[in-house]
């Protein structure tokens, strides 16, 4: 027999941007509906290999939210500043928390910890109704979207989000065009073991046939890496045996953490560029991966995620009294998180067109560029504070 709802709000994807904007909503006082048969677990034992750097506008979300109180403290790996260097000339750059008196400039958190500690505030809201299952149809009409599910669940919705990533079912069922680009790099995650701590140092090398990200875990001695480079030799360096593949890195970074040993395995994943014409439509709102995915490079994708997520609970929940589906309001997140995305997405081609290969005045102007930065302590605090998303306020008001 078929059970049947009715939400203000169905959101289909609990990861991490999906479950931070259904609290977020019900927080706000709308019912919300969370449509995903995945349940994390709490972390426990060795990091997990897909981890992300939570800048501070994020952590700020997330402590809001009454997420971040949830994350374990030895889980957290807090960094307080960046080497950035180019492996092939002389051009570097640094920043330290400090610049901006800051605590740190953010934290390298595995994906599962925040998951799970988004789920355990979800739990406790009586408006969030948590659908452990996958939808299997849908509708958008002019007054409600449906959602059909898999355990034969109707649901009816003034507003249907899709969250679910960057294969996401909602954005294909809705017919919504994909830009994409493939960007001819596979990315290699592992979690290594450095023999000189890595004293709370974010690094990053610009390699000739890719850039190589060092995150410090809570470890002092562990960090977990994502390097980037062609498909062949993502391939090889993922097939290579333990030691060879060490000293491989050590060489890489030039042993500025001492010799490096692999503390885990190995995955590799294609990295490509999506862009969704539309982020939203009549009823429905994309997010997330679901609405683009960008370069690895600096590690902002997870970051953008969370700034839809709050764009999206701030609008609403100023709004109140208005129809959440209606298209002349969903038009200012769209309008808004669209350009975030796009300002971004023109970044990571900058700085992978400029810090891919070997070109002799390429190499100039990576010397030249990174030494005027790294000496105009005006300009570098701006690109900090860009970063860490500072210039953006608290808009979420509600009753805890």
């Amino acid at each position: 027999m078929m059970k049947t709802g009715t939400v203000d709000i169905a959101i289909v994807g609990g990861g991490m941007v999906g479950m931070a904007t259904g609290v977020g909503l019900a927080k706000a006082g709308f019912q919300v509906a969370v449509i995903d048969p995945y349940r994390p677990e709490a972390p426990s034992g060795e990091p997990d290999l897909r981890v992300s750097a939570i800048n501070r506008a994020s952590e700020r979300w997330l402590r809001e939210l009454g997420a971040w109180q949830n994350l374990p403290a030895e889980r957290l790996g807090p960094y307080t500043a960046m080497a950035v260097w180019d492996k092939d000339s002389l051009g570097k750059i640094g920043f330290e928390a400090a610049d901006l008196d800051e605590p740190n400039l953010g934290h390298i958190i595995e994906n599962r910890a925040i998951a799970h500690a988004l789920w355990l505030v979800a739990e406790r809201q009586s408006n969030l109704t948590l659908h452990s299952t996958k939808p299997k149809a849908m509708a958008l009409g002019e007054r409600e979207a449906w959602l059909t599910l898999e355990d034969d669940t109707l649901l009816s919705a003034r507003l249907l989000v899709g969250a679910d990533g960057a294969h996401s079912w909602v954005r294909q069922q809705a017919q919504v065009p994909l830009t994409f680009r493939d960007y001819g790099h596979h990315a290699l995650v592992a979690t290594i073991r450095t023999q000189r701590p890595h004293d709370q140092v974010a690094r990053q090398v610009f390699l000739p046939q890719g850039p190589l990200a060092l995150l410090p875990l809570a470890d002092p001695n562990l960090c977990s890496i994502v390097w980037s480079c062609p498909p062949e030799q993502a391939t090889e360096l993922a097939a290579v045996d333990a030691q060879t593949f060490g000293q491989r890195l050590t060489a890489a970074t030039e042993a500025r953490l001492g010799a490096l040993s692999l503390a885990s395995e190995r995955a590799t994943f294609p990295l490509t560029m999506r862009y969704a014409r539309d982020f939203v439509r009549p009823r429905l709102a994309l997010m997330g991966d679901a609405a683009h995915t960008i370069h690895p490079l600096a590690g902002q994708g997870v970051n953008l995620g969370f700034g839809d997520s709050q764009a999206l609970v701030t609008l609403l929940a100023q709004y109140r009294d208005r129809d959440p589906g209606e298209l002349r309001l969903l038009n200012r997140y769209g309008r808004a998180r669209k350009a975030a995305a796009q300002e971004m997405l023109a970044a990571m081609d900058g700085f992978r067109w400029l810090f891919d290969g070997s070109n002799p005045v390429k190499k100039g102007v990576r010397d030249l560029g990174l030494s005027l930065v790294d000496h105009a302590m005006p300009l570098k605090k701006r690109l900090l504070s860009h970063a860490l998303g500072l210039g953006s306020q608290s808009l979420v008001s509600w009753n805890r």
